[in-house]
């Protein structure tokens, strides 16, 4: 603990599965499909399978799809009739995911009970807690450490003193510090007993080595209170800083902290006027801009934060008015202290904190400004962090030269008052977090590359980390955290969604979706078992008598021509090169003419229908005769095929 108060500490002290669902475009515009069935464009899966379903039929298939379709679309009260049914059908289902996706209905309609109890038993099949707790944290840190070499700033370190800052213009270094010795009417800070802060100025070489003295700023920046933190624009013309609340009506507010500017004319300072982003209720305080000085970053503790202190940022308009602040949220603030940002050129926001996990008090914190966001949060290691509180950090992006303030003591575990340090970074940071996912999204059927599917990534509280999309060749990337699973789905319209739990601790992997049709437009060649998913019909060995579970994927057929009753079909029968040719032709002929006929038996007229075997002529692979294959390719051509005609 600190045995020790230091001034910047007062100036901080009144610093003091949400699911994603993607509901398909159901309203989009559809092209118009053959004019036999314009008035009737597209045969939809889940409105067949919810038919078949009705009709009594059951089967692992059928209530995972029409459950899934349910999910998908957020319609969470009847895909928890279908889980259930799923469950009751299979109290242990072959595909893991559906626990965790009948767990996030269930907790959408307001089972929490039951839904803890479903996700308990995903995350024991996934192992996703122990991939949860794999960071250890200590570790990480020690991975940055070391890239720095460091040392006290020469003719400002004093530990009798306080001083700290980071701003370098050219050769001068501007800073805060109680130097000065003399106090107006000799009164003395009551936060510590020193004189108030003041700012400063000091000339340094190309190795940020003192070459001179200390000199006061002059003009009407130093008032009789506190001044710290200054930022310069580009041309050094603008300063904006941190000052005390002079303005106080009331003796409460007179220490909390705002952000004013002064501007530069004829080489003098001007008067400084206060920000109209501050107020007398909260503190404003340690500006830092953005590259091109249009964005203004700082700490403060006004309502609506995370904890004692956040960073916001806020628009500087071309007038020179602030834009309404906004939160950089909670990939950044804590419930502790966010403080003393710094914007480096190559757009790197750095920050103080006590909030995230670090080796002593405040440390300091990288994270990556993106368009899309932040990346990944890095403690930057000691010797910058120790066991004290690290602040004020600063870097040249061309020479890795900066600055770092701490109340360290050489003697280690003790605390002074805190003191300018300069340093070298000597190697870059390393992303300790950095994954990325990537993969192929296509279609099912056709193989083809499906361009602009969603792809999700959601963590394992069901919270959105990040939302993709795939090129025009099917391709997605997608960085993450190494050591979190996510549950990465991909959507496309008229098309099934689908999801995986991606693995934890791995840098690279690979997961590739192939989506299914769930909406085929009715034109002629089109193959009804490719939507309704019927890669066959299953006969006995050397029968053709429709088989009971068949009956529930002839069902599906069925649902489709009572829909749609101009629809006509063409029932195809395949089989494998095993066997003699001529007895493979003659079988396929009697398998389709006996799935015709359980048509016709339920009501359908023969005239709409047409049966043909095809044996083994139409292969979909090299399998044929003599060619030894996987009793898994030789089932590709064991297929039925429904193709509506004319």
């Amino acid at each position: 603990m600190k045995n020790s108060i230091t001034i910047y500490s007062f100036f901080l002290f009144f610093l003091g599965f949400s699911s994603l669902t993607l509901v398909l475009g159901q309203d989009k515009k559809m092209e118009k499909a053959a004019e036999n069935y314009e008035q009737l464009d597209y045969v939809n899966a889940q409105k067949i399978y919810l038919a078949v379903a009705e009709k009594g039929h059951r089967s692992e298939e059928l209530f995972t799809k029409l459950a899934n379709s349910y999910y998908f679309n957020a319609q969470y009260d009847q895909a928890v009739k279908w889980y259930g049914s799923l469950f009751e059908l299979n109290p242990e289902p072959e595909n893991d995911i559906v626990y965790l996706r009948y767990s996030q209905a269930l907790k959408a309609t307001g089972d929490a009970n039951k839904a803890s109890d479903y996700f308990d038993v995903f995350t024991s099949k996934s192992g996703l807690k122990t991939a949860k707790n794999a960071r250890n944290y200590a570790d990480l840190i020690q991975q940055n450490s070391g890239r720095y070499d460091m040392e006290a700033l020469s003719k400002v370190y004093d530990e009798e003193k306080i001083s700290f800052g980071y701003f370098k213009s050219g050769n001068i270094l501007y800073y805060a510090s109680t130097s000065d010795t003399k106090t107006f009417l000799n009164k003395r800070s009551a936060w510590d007993g020193l004189s108030f802060l003041s700012l400063y100025s000091i000339e340094l070489d190309s190795l940020n080595q003192a070459l001179g003295h200390s000199e006061k700023l002059t003009g009407s920046l130093n008032s009789k209170f506190h001044e710290s933190s200054p930022v310069f624009t580009a041309d050094n013309n603008t300063m904006y800083f941190t000052r005390s609340n002079i303005t106080a009506k009331n003796r409460k507010d007179d220490q909390k902290l705002k952000i004013y500017r002064s501007e530069k004319i004829n080489n003098k300072w001007q008067t400084a006027e206060e920000l109209s982003i501050n107020s007398d209720h909260f503190s404003t305080a340690h500006p830092a801009l953005s590259p091109n000085g249009t964005k203004l970053y700082f700490s403060s503790d006004r309502p609506g934060g995370f904890g004692e202190s956040d960073l916001y940022v806020a628009t500087i308009n071309t007038d020179g008015s602030i834009g309404e602040p906004v939160n950089l949220g909670p990939e950044i603030n804590t419930r502790g202290k966010e403080t003393f940002p710094f914007i480096s050129a190559d757009h790197e926001l750095y920050f103080s904190s006590d909030g995230h996990f670090g080796l002593g008090g405040l440390d300091v914190f990288y994270v990556k400004i993106k368009n899309d966001g932040f990346g990944n949060l890095l403690n930057v290691g000691a010797p910058i962090n120790t066991y004290a509180d690290d602040f004020a950090f600063g870097i040249d992006q061309s020479t890795r030269r900066g600055f770092i303030s701490s109340n360290r003591s050489e003697a280690d575990g003790t605390f002074v008052y805190d003191n300018i340090y300069t340093f070298l970074e000597t190697a870059p940071i390393i992303d300790v977090y950095f994954a990325q996912i990537q993969g192929l999204v296509t279609d099912k059927q056709t193989g083809l590359p499906i361009e602009d599917a969603i792809i999700v990534l959601t963590d394992s509280s069901n919270k959105i980390y990040k939302q993709v999309r795939s090129n025009a060749e099917g391709f997605y990337t997608v960085e993450t955290d190494k050591f979190d699973s996510y549950f990465v789905k991909a959507t496309k319209e008229r098309y099934d969604s689908d999801e995986y739990l991606s693995k934890a601790n791995l840098e690279h992997q690979r997961i590739d979706f192939q989506l299914q049709t769930n909406e085929v437009p009715l034109v002629t060649g089109t193959d009804l078992a490719k939507v309704l998913n019927i890669p066959i019909i299953y006969f006995d060995f050397d029968k053709s008598d429709i088989r009971q579970d068949a009956q529930v994927e002839l069902e599906k057929v069925l649902a489709v021509l009572n829909e749609y009753p101009n629809l006509r079909l063409e029932i195809r029968s395949h089989t494998d090169s095993r066997g003699n040719d001529a007895y493979n032709q003659k079988l396929s002929q009697r398998r389709a003419t006996s799935t015709l006929k359980y048509l016709v038996d339920n009501g359908i007229p023969e005239s709409r229908l047409q049966a043909v075997g095809f044996g083994e002529s139409r292969l979909v692979n090299k399998c044929s005769n003599g060619v030894p294959c996987s009793a898994d390719e030789h089932q590709e051509n064991r297929r039925s095929e429904f193709i509506i005609i004319d």
